[in-house]
């Protein structure tokens, strides 16, 4: 049982937002030297641990680096199990290392196309729409009219908890020299799909780092890679990944709101403050004994 100590009752739904696995087939180093598919276990044991039932785990793009059917395969190993013991579906979203024909074969079980991966959820009344932004061919991203459409026809009828979008790129500038030229295209035709609906959030990925921002008035969260993060601090020409920084976001909504929070893929110790015993006893105080308790400062008078 969750017991409400602030405003806030508890969310309505939690989403587990994890992006940019880059898996290779036989789990080959990536560049020759990141464990992508020892970092994915490491962040899935992450989720694990938080000891929450999620109502879906997504995965924005780049599932494979090289669209290699064996990548699939073992994301696929890695990732059900896990989703099975918290009772959350998954939701595949293609990026544009992926590809297509084997992303639908390997991964989904499908029959393997190029058609756009594309699939809507309906999450205990909020909707969480998959779209497609990558590009056969190439690494920029793109949402076709067609693709347009279909969601400009789904988005008519809102849902109860309004809807979530999940696709790879994000519609925000990128703060890495020259990946704008990777960036999502025709932004302004998407905006116009987007605007005035329900649309309460966008989850996307490609970055390799975590940022956020607004597109047609509706917040982005992007979040990290678990395969390696950039760092934006160095210098221009030395923007280059790193084998730290992991993490995948956690998704609150609320009826009011929608959070996005960083938790971080990290082996380290905690300061043993706030223990079980510390919430259980705060639990069995009024909320203005734990206002004495917690929130008064030593020495302090009203």
């Amino acid at each position: 049982m969750t017991v409400q100590f602030g405003l806030h009752p508890p969310a309505r739904h939690v989403i587990v937002h994890v992006s940019d696995t880059h898996l290779l087939d036989s789990n080959r180093p990536l560049g020759g030297r990141y464990d992508t598919g020892g970092n994915l276990t490491r962040t899935l044991e992450a989720v694990e641990r938080l000891q929450v039932r999620p109502d879906a785990i997504v995965f924005t793009g780049d599932l494979a680096d090289l669209g290699e059917p064996g990548a699939y395969r073992a994301l696929r190993d890695a990732v059900d199990p896990v989703a099975e013991r918290l009772g959350a579906p998954v939701v595949w979203v293609a990026g544009n290392h992926d590809e297509r024909p084997e992303l639908r074969r390997d991964l989904l079980g499908l029959a393997p196309s190029q058609e756009p991966v594309t699939s809507v959820h309906d999450l205990a009344g909020l909707r969480l729409i998959a779209l497609d932004t990558s590009v056969p061919g190439w690494h920029h991203g793109e949402l076709g009219a067609q693709q347009r459409d279909w969601l400009r026809d789904v988005l008519r009828e809102p849902a109860p908890h309004g809807t979530l979008l999940a696709l790879h790129h994000p519609p925000l500038p990128s703060h890495i020299p020259l990946f704008d030229i990777l960036e999502l295209r025709d932004q302004a035709a998407f905006a116009e799909v987007v605007a005035g609906t329900d649309v309460r959030g966008i989850l996307a990925g490609h970055l390799h780092y975590s940022t956020s921002g607004t597109f047609a008035g509706v917040p982005v969260s992007v979040a990290a890679a678990t395969c390696y993060t950039m760092d934006i601090s160095r210098p221009a020409a030395e923007v280059n990944g790193m084998d730290a920084g992991q993490s995948f976001h956690l998704v609150h909504v609320y009826d009011d709101t929608v959070t996005h929070s960083v938790v971080p893929v990290v082996e380290a110790g905690d300061g043993g403050f706030f223990t079980a015993e510390w919430v259980e006893r705060m639990a069995r105080l009024t909320p203005q004994e734990r206002l004495e308790a917690f929130s008064r400062k030593p020495g302090r008078s009203g």
